[in-house]
């Protein structure tokens, strides 16, 4: 495997997540303006397991789309050139044409790819895609803005 674009050092710095709810591990591709592709190793030692569901353990949905919101977030703050600080975040306005097609279970690895439709008015549209082993596991479009928070 290459070496990472953004190692977990570098994520922890663009992003305001932590344990247990930063679900980036690593940037393997970035194309600045226009696209990202990230890594999510799921382990059952993820906490939501224990009850999601204790018989089958499964990705809850809106968790993979928070790893997407996550993804979108890196390649905004990366083609910013930012270092955002403790006071700048990027908060969803909308999902739209979110499918879920595969679930997501432990021992997965996610591969979380955003791509930026357009931006206006602060607002940017990305189309989203998380995928284990070539299969689609959930796309959707989301809509993000960046805020400075007092």
């Amino acid at each position: 495997m290459t070496a990472p674009i953004l190692d977990i050092h570098k994520i922890l710095k663009k992003l305001p997540h932590r344990y247990p709810f930063l679900l980036v591990d690593r940037v393997i591709e970035f194309e600045k303006d226009k696209s990202i592709k990230a890594l999510k190793n799921v382990t059952i030692n993820e906490p939501f397991f224990g009850g999601h569901f204790p018989s089958r353990p499964v990705m809850p949905g809106v968790l993979m789309l928070e790893a997407l919101a996550q993804t979108a977030a890196l390649l905004s703050f990366e083609s910013a050139g930012q270092e955002p600080d403790e006071n700048t975040v990027v908060y969803f306005v909308g999902i739209d044409g979110a499918r879920f097609k595969r679930p997501v279970e432990p021992g997965d690895q996610l591969v979380l790819e955003a791509w930026i439709e357009r931006a206006k008015a602060g607002i940017v549209k990305y189309r989203t895609r998380a995928s284990v082993a070539g299969e689609t596991a959930v796309e959707a479009d989301l809509m993000c803005t960046m805020r400075r928070i007092a």
